[in-house]
Formats: structure tokens, C-alpha cells, sequence
């Protein structure tokens, strides 16, 4: 994993130049979460689809 300020900076050079602050913001919030589960999975944080189904149902 590249480090965390050149990636938001990649992903930040790649938007139009007149993007708006909430879309900066929510691109920032979606690389964030994207960078935190694939922590949870090389950390084998996960559940199985099964379990999932299964937790959805108790809702």
C-alpha cells in the first residue's frame, strides 16, 4: 500500500479543477474506508457471507 498523502493526492489530481469541496471531501471519505477494510481483511477481520446473511436476518 502506497503511503496515505500521495495516494489522496493521486486520487485528488485524477478530479476536474472545478470539483466542489463536497466532492473532495467524500472522495477522501471513500479512499479512507477503502484503506481500512483492506486493514480488516489482511487482518483477518472478516465474517463469512453466511454470517452476514445471518445477522442481516435479526434486523
Amino acid at each position: 500500500m502506497q503511503p496515505l498523502k500521495k495516494e489522496a493526492m493521486e486520487t485528488l489530481a485524477k478530479l476536474p479543477d472545478d470539483v466542489d469541496m463536497d466532492e473532495i471531501t467524500y472522495r477522501l471519505y471513500v479512499l479512507d474506508k477503502i484503506r481500512k477494510g483492506q486493514a480488516a481483511v489482511e487482518q483477518g477481520r472478516t465474517i463469512s457471507h453466511e454470517d452476514l446473511k445471518r445477522e442481516i436476518d435479526q434486523w
